[in-house]
């Protein structure tokens, strides 16, 4: 699957928009404001995204957050009535000379199921709907070129159903929820869920993990 994900990213894919504004890196040094970007997506439970993402090379931070819906600065127990229209999602700073997008997008869609509706294993809703929030048109030719080769591909044995949208906003959740699987690994769904998710991205996308995770 990696071959194909990668062959499916070479045409037209190597311009990448940049952020500006400038952060440290995880070694404590700061990155130029030029070379940072930012991804949005939504995957399931924020939890599994943002375990994902935090081993990816060249993110520099990922937070877990709200996108897509109505009410403004919503609450975790808001959210999962499934009534405010927001996705659980992770905003995802990166370095665009250590990783680009669309990198980012093959990571996206190779650790978890795109194929089913508002679900992800036992969470159901619309909470948990698989969704890339672009930043611009770029992230937005991106993500429609890929998803588009990969249904044509046959790589899924169903259609792809992730919605691609605007950014329009995105609220930070709950301070318990922040970096979730690095404090809490021993709870139950962090073993049962997560765990193997982190063991597939280690099997599958070794090459793009963080040099001190490997």
């Amino acid at each position: 699957m990696v071959l194909l994900f990668s062959s499916l990213l070479v045409a037209g894919c190597e311009k990448n928009p940049r952020a500006s504004g400038q952060i440290l890196n995880n070694s404590g040094g700061k990155v130029s404001a030029d070379k940072l970007d930012t991804a949005t997506f939504a995957a399931g439970c924020f939890w599994c995204v943002e375990a994902v993402f935090q081993m990816v090379k060249g993110v520099e931070s990922v937070q877990s957050g709200y996108s897509g819906g109505q009410k403004p600065n919503p609450t975790y127990q808001e959210v999962c009535t499934g009534t405010t229209g927001h996705a659980e999602a992770c905003r995802i700073i990166f370095d665009t000379s250590q990783v680009r997008y669309q990198d980012l997008l093959e990571i996206f869609w190779g650790s978890h199921d795109p194929t089913t509706l508002n679900k992800q294993g036992a969470d159901e809703g619309t909470q948990y709907r698989s969704a890339i929030f672009y930043h611009n048109d770029r992230q937005k030719e991106l993500a429609e070129h890929f998803k588009a080769k990969l249904d044509q591909s046959g790589t899924f044995n169903k259609p792809i159903v992730t919605k691609i949208e605007p950014m329009v906003n995105f609220f930070p959740a709950e301070d318990y929820h922040q970096d979730y699987y690095n404090n809490h690994s021993s709870q139950p769904y962090c073993s049962f869920v997560i765990t193997p998710k982190i063991e597939k991205f280690r099997k599958v996308f070794r090459d793009k993990m963080k040099e001190g995770l490997k």
